[in-house]
């Protein structure tokens, strides 16, 4: 039988907050993947991005799935750690962390677990059926809102 009614909540997290954290994170390591694209020359459609950053007491891990330039990769399937290391810590440094147990500095490992795209994916995403469509890398379901509460369009902080 089902449901006549539920309860949805949501959380509403600030600036700070570990989530917030690795989503500047994330912003930072797909910004640095885009950089690096336009410097080399390659098509910025090209570039995949699958991004998933966790942070706790000392230690950031970045890992996911990359289709980036040659000059981020040390090997057809694993990327080069030391650009990515060094974006996660110029984000964290850009928040002000800056305290035991989470600095940008040496003090924090920052672990980096992104490889290569799969050919599969990449095949679905490159071969979308109707030739002026784009396939799909990924799915995820996104809600939220642009306003005017902050120059960033995103609501304040309750």
């Amino acid at each position: 039988m089902a449901r006549q009614s539920y309860l949805f909540t949501s959380e509403s997290v600030a600036e700070g907050h570990p989530d917030k954290v690795c989503d500047r994170i994330s912003d930072e390591i797909v910004d640095l993947v885009y950089r690096e694209a336009a410097a080399t020359g390659m098509n910025g459609w090209n570039v995949r991005c699958a991004c998933e950053t966790l942070a706790t007491t000392n230690r950031v891990v970045i890992a996911g799935e990359v289709r980036v330039p040659e000059s981020l990769m040390k090997d057809d399937k694993h990327v080069k750690p030391e650009r990515f290391i060094e974006a996660a810590r110029s984000a964290i440094k850009a928040i002000g962390y800056e305290q035991e147990g989470f600095t940008w500095r040496d003090a924090t490992t920052v672990e980096v677990l992104l490889h290569g795209q799969s050919a599969d994916i990449a095949q679905g995403v490159d071969k979308a059926a109707d030739a002026n469509a784009e396939g799909a890398g990924d799915q995820g379901i996104m809600f939220g809102y642009a306003c005017r509460e902050t120059a960033a369009l995103m609501p304040a902080p309750i």
